[in-house]
């Protein structure tokens, strides 16, 4: 069972793939648990009785490492496939929306109109500064290692 799209956080990719993001400081939403959870944070995220990955990165920055931020989103749009994919940071603006950016990026959104689509399907805030809006606009133009692709 995926996400039901009418879920609060739940975007859909234009492949069908749903995804739904949070801000974590608003706790877990009502409904089924997620599969598989991407968390964006400075500090180690609590822990979660389901599949969970931490990517360090501050609020209003970038991932700390970028490499392997791409490959932590690699897995999470792989996940979507077939699991409830949940993308959370502490706000879930900022960092979340330039997530699913990079995540519609992956599910073949253009990457100049990556962020204009999560605005449009998740938040009107989504991915909140100049850098962020580059990282996610430039994440379908970078080298990845190759077990990735």
């Amino acid at each position: 069972m995926l996400w039901d799209l009418g879920a609060p956080g739940v975007l859909e990719l234009p492949s069908g793939r749903r995804v739904r993001g949070r801000g974590l400081r608003h706790g877990v939403p009502a409904g089924p648990d997620p599969e598989h959870g991407l968390y964006l944070l400075g500090v180690r995220p609590p822990d979660v009785p389901w599949p969970a990955e931490w990517v360090p990165w501050r609020d209003f920055r970038l991932p700390t490492d970028r490499a392997a931020a791409g490959a932590a989103l690699r897995r999470a749009w792989r996940a979507t496939e077939d699991r409830r994919v949940e993308v959370a940071c502490r706000g879930g603006v900022g960092r979340t929306g330039t997530a699913l950016a990079c995540l519609a990026v992956l599910d073949g959104v253009p990457p100049e109109e990556a962020v204009a689509f999560v605005r449009r399907g998740y938040h009107p805030r989504a991915v909140e500064t100049p850098w962020q809006r580059r990282f996610a606009e430039r994440f379908g133009e970078r080298a990845w290692p190759s077990d990735l692709k």
